[in-house]
C-alpha cells in the first residue's frame, strides 16, 4: 500500500498565529488566569491540551473575571461582543485570523453606503456571526445555490456578495457569475475566501484523482475540514473524515493500493503523523 500526504495538510497561517499567541501568553502570564472566548480553533484535541494548562473557555464576555486575560479566537467575534470586552476591566489579546479580520473590515466598508450583504457560509458558524455583525444594512446568509435562489432579490436595492473564508471557491465563483449576469441586479463581489483554503481544496481534488481512497483528518466541528471531505467526495473518490486514527476502520482499507491523506487547517501535526504511521504500517 502506498500512502501520499498532501503538501498543505495541517495548520494554516491563521491557526498557527493564534496558537503561537496563546502559547506566548501561557508562558508569560505569570499565573494570571487566561480565558478564551469560544474555542480558539475547531479541534478538540488542541482544546484539551490548553484546558490541561489552565486555560478556561467561556461563552460570554461577562464570564471573564476582572483583570484576567481573554484571548479572541481565530474565527473572530462580533463587533458587539468585542465592544463588551473592551468596556470591561480585562486584558484582551486578539488572535483573530488576519484573513478573517480583513473580511470583516471589507464587509463593513462596502456595506456602509446602504448595500445589503449576501454571505455564502454556515449560518451557525462563529466566523459567520462575526462577519455579518459588520453588515451595516442587513444581511442574508445562504449555504447553497438553491437557498439563494429562494431569496427575493430586488433591482431597487444594491448588494455585496461575500463568503466565509473557508467556503468552496468554485461554487462561490459560480454564484457570483450568475448574479453578475442578471442585468437588473447591482451586486459588488468581495474576494474573502482565504488563499490557503483555495489551495487546500485544489490539492485535495488533484490528490483524490490519483489515489483509490482518501482520509481527511480534522475535527468534526471544523468547517474547512468538512469541506475538504466534500471536495473529495464530489470528485467521486471514496473518502473518510476522521478526527483521530481511532475513527478509521483499518480492516476496510486492505482493498486499496494507494491512499491519500489530507487534513484541515486546524488539525495538529501529531494527529496527522499518527494516521500516517498507522497507514504506512499496514
Amino acid at each position: 500500500m502506498e500512502v501520499v500526504l498532501a503538501e498543505t495538510a495541517g495548520f494554516c497561517m491563521g491557526v498557527d498565529l493564534a496558537l503561537r499567541r496563546l502559547d506566548e501568553l501561557v508562558a508569560d502570564a505569570a499565573g494570571s488566569p487566561i480565558y478564551i472566548l469560544g474555542p480558539i480553533i475547531h479541534n478538540p484535541q488542541v482544546l484539551k491540551k490548553y484546558a490541561e494548562q489552565g486555560v478556561v473557555m467561556v461563552d460570554r464576555p461577562d464570564e471573564v473575571p476582572c483583570d484576567a486575560y481573554v484571548v479572541i479566537r481565530a474565527h473572530g467575534i462580533t463587533r458587539q461582543v468585542e465592544a463588551q470586552l473592551n468596556a470591561r476591566d480585562v486584558k484582551v489579546r486578539d488572535a483573530t485570523c488576519p484573513r478573517v479580520k480583513k473580511a470583516q473590515l471589507l464587509i463593513g466598508r462596502n456595506t456602509a453606503d446602504g448595500r445589503e450583504l449576501l454571505l455564502y457560509g454556515e449560518a451557525d458558524h462563529p466566523e459567520v456571526a462575526g462577519l455579518v455583525s459588520y453588515a451595516e444594512h442587513g444581511y442574508f446568509v445562504f449555504d447553497s445555490e438553491e437557498a439563494l435562489a429562494g431569496y427575493s432579490l430586488s433591482g431597487d436595492k444594491s448588494y455585496v456578495l461575500a463568503a466565509q473564508t473557508t467556503q468552496d471557491r468554485v461554487l462561490f465563483e459560480k454564484i457570483a457569475a450568475r448574479l453578475k449576469q442578471d442585468a437588473i441586479l447591482d451586486v459588488l463581489v468581495l474576494e474573502t475566501i482565504c488563499d490557503a483554503t483555495k489551495l487546500r481544496q485544489k490539492e485535495a481534488n488533484t490528490l483524490a484523482s490519483e489515489v483509490d481512497f482518501m482520509v481527511v483528518v480534522g475535527g468534526y466541528n471544523s468547517g474547512n475540514t468538512r469541506r475538504l471531505a466534500q471536495v473529495v467526495s464530489d470528485r467521486g473518490t471514496p473518502c473518510k473524515h476522521v478526527e483521530t486514527i481511532k475513527d478509521l476502520f483499518l480492516e476496510d482499507l486492505s482493498q486499496y493500493k494507494k491512499i491519500g491523506v489530507t487534513a484541515g487547517a486546524s488539525t495538529p501535526k501529531f494527529l496527522i503523523e499518527e494516521v500516517l504511521n498507522v497507514l504506512e504500517g499496514l
